[in-house]
């Protein structure tokens, strides 16, 4: 500590690139500080630091150590109590570029598996980005000894050493909760389960927090269960959502978009007050949407499409610029073939001609013309063949009633099962459209993504960034996760990024693993060794990066325009 405050004294003024020479280790009265990375300029990313807390100084539970679940929310509330001390932080250090600046990767509304802070069995240690201080591009000395004497140690206060443990209790004992409620959802062959009384409605297009004043979730009595979960003196009720065809309706604006939104988010598991902590979906479902102009490498959609114009092979289906239903098709059997067990579906963003042909239709423009078996008349072959099970809103079809298990209707925000009436719709209106397919779903195959996909050289060095949470350089290529709805977190772009530079510095593709085993292999190392595994750096500060699941991993790998797959 002493070595460090003389060694910043000493190089007041110099030029910024002198900061170099602190990188090290310091030991300080409650902490250990570690600086892994130091920035080469002002202006550049900011300089990486890590904080090591041993047992002594921040006591932490066998328990919150040694339980996954717990160690991951026990980590995330660790994180927010450092995040809100940063944004509560009234003093900073000053100078040019990004002098004082002082970041943790802080969490959004989700609990996601984070390297910001990890919980070990003999230590804590948290990761900060910090700005070393500067007068234009030379050192100033007197900042940077605030910075790291007087600023970090008080965050630290206000936050690691403050936070009592029934805080940290509390997000220990959601960890149990929906731990319980998966077990039972697993249980009972649940697809969702949905609270009575969660918030669903966001407060804007832009903000993930709830709306204020939002019509609470009430489930319809005839699906309501209770549920009865530790650490909570009443039983929690709510509605399931059963595997199968589960068709969703209402009119313009009555909630059923927010309600497959909130499903999709189900996923992944929410934090206290976020109004979707009691929101949960098989963690295995899959957003799929039509995604025009993406890039599309040797895909079998030959379930849906066929016999194009000009021969255009469809069993290896390729392109650089798909159309909606080819999009649309090619997002169906990505998604099972990386191992999905529901698909979510919503008619506003999918390609009309996909989803449905009716009656009148087939009769004008016959079936030998339409290279396109439309996802109605695969929709049973995916539940009863694969046990790929469908959730999808649909205000503009009552086809769709033939084929549901459930049909629901979304009305003023309330959730109404409408089966009953629905099936006699179809007893009263029959349709006289015929399935253009019976015919068994084919293979869907499982692909080998060759070593020779990545390119990673940008002129003599190799370049793997993700810019934010929809966009990775890849060499001179850019990758576009736009339509990928179910990254949550620019730190799981971060993740996959590190992922792709992993997988060709381990020269992992050149074993010729089905992209299924790919998946497999990569979620046993994040198991086993965590998401330090992919870092350049592992031993050091191990980057700012959040969990993503195996499907947007493999979404990141489908729409590679450099992809060579066998």
């Amino acid at each position: 500590m002493r070595k460090l405050q003389q060694l910043l004294r000493n190089m007041d003024g110099k030029s910024y690139k002198a900061y170099k020479q602190l990188q090290g280790s310091y030991s300080f009265e409650r902490y250990e500080l570690f600086m892994d990375y130091i920035q080469g300029d002002p202006f550049a990313a900011p300089s990486k630091i890590r904080i090591r807390i041993g047992e002594a100084q921040r006591p932490i539970k066998k328990t919150w150590r040694n339980n996954k679940q717990q160690n991951i929310y026990v980590a995330d509330r660790i994180a927010r109590s450092v995040a809100k001390a940063i944004q509560q932080q009234s003093s900073q250090a000053r100078g040019s570029g990004k002098s004082g600046l002082v970041q943790i990767d802080q969490p959004g509304q989700e609990i996601l598996e984070r390297t910001a802070v990890q919980i070990r069995q003999e230590e804590l240690v948290i990761c900060l980005s910090i700005g070393l201080p500067a007068n234009g591009r030379r050192i100033n000395g007197k900042e940077a000894e605030k910075l790291i004497f007087t600023i970090i140690p008080a965050l630290l206060k206000q936050s690691i050493f403050t936070i009592t443990d029934q805080e940290l209790e509390r997000s220990a004992e959601l960890a149990d909760q929906h731990v319980a409620i998966r077990e039972k959802m697993e249980a009972n062959d649940w697809l969702a389960f949905i609270a009575d009384g969660a918030i669903l409605p966001r407060e804007s297009g832009i903000s993930n927090r709830p709306m204020k004043q939002a019509v609470p979730f009430q489930s319809p009595t005839e699906n309501q269960v209770t549920i009865d979960l530790p650490h909570r003196e009443q039983p929690l009720t709510g509605m399931v959502m059963k595997k199968g065809i589960n068709v969703i309706v209402g009119g313009g604006y009555h909630g059923k978009s927010t309600l497959l939104q909130a499903l999709e988010r189900g996923v992944y598991h929410h934090i206290h007050g976020d109004g979707r902590e009691y929101v949960l979906t098989d963690p295995a479902a899959v957003k799929i949407r039509a995604e025009d102009g993406r890039q599309v490498t040797s895909v079998n959609i030959s379930p849906f499409i066929n016999d194009l114009p000009h021969g255009q092979d469809t069993v290896r289906f390729t392109t650089e610029n798909a159309s909606g239903s080819t999009s649309q098709a090619t997002n169906v059997i990505e998604a099972v073939e990386a191992g999905a067990h529901a698909l979510l579906i919503d008619e506003d963003t999918s390609a009309t001609n996909f989803m449905i042909r009716d009656a009148r239709m087939q009769e004008l423009v016959h079936q030998e013309k339409e290279p396109i078996t439309p996802f109605i008349d695969r929709i049973k072959q995916l539940r009863d063949q694969l046990q790929v099970s469908t959730v999808l809103v649909m205000g503009g079809s009552g086809d769709y009633f033939d084929v549901a298990d459930e049909v629901w209707m979304m009305d003023q925000y309330r959730m109404v099962n409408v089966t009953n009436k629905a099936q006699e719709i179809v007893a009263n209106y029959p349709i006289s459209r015929q399935p253009i397919s019976d015919s068994p779903l084919t293979e869907i195959g499982e692909r080998v993504f060759l070593a020779d996909s990545f390119h990673l050289y940008k002129g003599r060095k190799k370049k793997v960034q993700a810019k934010d949470q929809s966009t990775i350089l890849l060499g001179t290529t850019t990758v576009q996760l736009q339509n990928v709805e179910q990254i949550v977190d620019s730190s799981q772009t971060r993740a996959i990024a590190e992922i792709l530079r992993y997988l060709e510095a381990k020269q992992i593709l050149r074993q010729k693993r089905s992209l299924p085993a790919l998946l497999n292999e990569i979620e046993e190392t994040m198991n086993k060794e965590g998401l330090a595994a992919f870092s350049p750096f592992p031993q050091q500060h191990p980057g700012d990066l959040a969990r993503p699941r195996r499907f947007e991993i493999a979404a990141c790998l489908n729409r590679l325009r450099t992809a060579k797959v066998q």
